[in-house]
Parts: C-alpha cells; sequence; structure tokens
C-alpha cells in the first residue's frame, strides 16, 4: 500500500521591519540613554572643576584671614611700641611742659590702639549690641580726642539698645568715628550720638553738635575731604541714607544715618 504524503504550507518568517515602531523605540531611547551619558559626564566635569574652585577660594581666604590677624597683631604691637616710647621720653625730659605733651600723646596712641580693638573685635561675632558698643567706643574717644584745652566738650550716647549684624555694625562703627572725630575738630560743647527707633527706615544713628551750622545747600558729595566721601561710602554699603540738618533748639549740625537691620 503506497503512503500517502500530505504537504502542509509553511509560512516564511516575517520580513524585518527597519521602521517599526518597536524599532524606533529602541532607537529613541539609545539615544536619549547617550545623551544622558553625555550630559552627566560633562555636570560631573563642571562639578569637579567647581569643587575645585571652592577648595582654592577657601585656602585663599583663610590666608587672607591669617594675614589680617598678622597685620592687626603688628599694628598693636607698632602702637604699644609708639607708647613705650613716648613714655620714656616723657620721663626723661627735664622740661615739664614737654613731658607733659609727650605723656597726652602716649595716651592718645594707647587709645588709638584700644579703639583699633573694637572696631575689629565685633569681626568674630554675627551679630553686636550695639549702644553698648557705642558707649564702649565713645569713652575711647572722650579719652583721645578731647584735649585738656578744650574742657568744655563731652560725648553723650544716648538711645536704646538695638542688636544689629556685624555686617552694619562694623560700618555704623567707623561712620561714628568719622562724624565724632569731625564734630570734636568743628564743633563745641556736648556731642551727642544716639541710636533711636525711625519709623520710615527702621533706626536712625546720628551724631549732633553744637558748632557752628552748615551753609545752605551743603552738599556732602562735593566736599573733598576724604573722611564725608568715607561716610557716603559706608551708608551706602549698608543701603543707608544720610540727613543733614540742625540739631536741637535749631543750633549745631547734625548727621543722621537711617537705616535697617
Amino acid at each position: 500500500m503506497a503512503s500517502e504524503f500530505r504537504l502542509t504550507s509553511v509560512k516564511p518568517p516575517p520580513a524585518f521591519c527597519l521602521d517599526c515602531p518597536e524599532r524606533r523605540k529602541a532607537a529613541n531611547y539609545e539615544r536619549e540613554r547617550a545623551d544622558h551619558l553625555s550630559s552627566e559626564t560633562q555636570l560631573r566635569s563642571k562639578l569637579a572643576r567647581e569643587e575645585g574652585l571652592l577648595r582654592e577660594k577657601d585656602v585663599l581666604i583663610r590666608r587672607q584671614e591669617v594675614f589680617g590677624k598678622e597685620s592687626d597683631h603688628r599694628l598693636l604691637n607698632d602702637l604699644q611700641m609708639v607708647v613705650s616710647l613716648l613714655s620714656l621720653q616723657s620721663r626723661t625730659q627735664v622740661n615739664a611742659e614737654t613731658a607733659s605733651q609727650l605723656t597726652i600723646a602716649a595716651n592718645r596712641v594707647a587709645t588709638i590702639a584700644r579703639i583699633h580693638r573694637h572696631l575689629h573685635s565685633m569681626e568674630r561675632r554675627q551679630t553686636v549690641a550695639f549702644k553698648q558698643y557705642l558707649d564702649e567706643l565713645c569713652r575711647e574717644y572722650s579719652t583721645m580726642l578731647i584735649s585738656p584745652e578744650r574742657r568744655d566738650q563731652s560725648i553723650v550716647v544716648e538711645g536704646t539698645e538695638v542688636t544689629l549684624p556685624t555686617v552694619i555694625g562694623i560700618p555704623l562703627g567707623l561712620i561714628v568715628n568719622e562724624l565724632v572725630t569731625n564734630a570734636i575738630k568743628h564743633g563745641r560743647g556736648q556731642i551727642t550720638v544716639k541710636l533711636e527707633p525711625q519709623s520710615a527706615k527702621g533706626y536712625a544713628l546720628s551724631v549732633c553738635n553744637d558748632g557752628s551750622v552748615l551753609p545752605e545747600g551743603f552738599d556732602p558729595a562735593a566736599c573733598e575731604g576724604l573722611g564725608m566721601s568715607l561716610v557716603l561710602s559706608l551708608v551706602e554699603q549698608i543701603g543707608g541714607e544720610l540727613r543733614i540738618d540742625r540739631g536741637e533748639s535749631n543750633e549745631g549740625t547734625r548727621f543722621a544715618v537711617l537705616f535697617s537691620r
């Protein structure tokens, strides 16, 4: 009996599709993955550079801090040396008037050193009780700046205590330094340093003297002196405002710095 054969049709395998959705998705995924890897490599490289720059900056800051401390230390040592030399000269002088003047000079240099310590002591703190700081500072000014020939002058600190960030307190201290020095030089009688709340700008720090009144239209920006230029620069630094008017009873001159914390 003959064998019976049956032919079975076999379907050919599907043709490979270069543009099918699956292939497109895979290609897109590979491109996105490659893009992500490239971006990650670039970001890591940039981050490494930034970290290197930050380390270099930290090193420079530390060096500057060390240099600043060394400079302060040398300055204070030099001032102390001047005090010692002046004191020694005063003790060896036969002329009593010369000896007295040398002693006064020695005391003033010593006071300069103490004021320097006051001005830079705030740099190590985040905040400062500013009225207390003004009291200490103005006591030093009274010792250093007011001469025996001008005993009618005095410095009074008034107002309420307020805690300020040192980034504001240090410039204000330098401003007071310039204004009080100027008031002693050109004014007379009592010099009043006042710290008080001021609704428009937060606080007002003023220095008022009983001297002559400034001329009408006085423009501090037009002054050629370094002191007033420094005051204006420091006021701008803290975002404050400088006002100039007459003092109590419409006498003397008052410089007021309006500022906020």
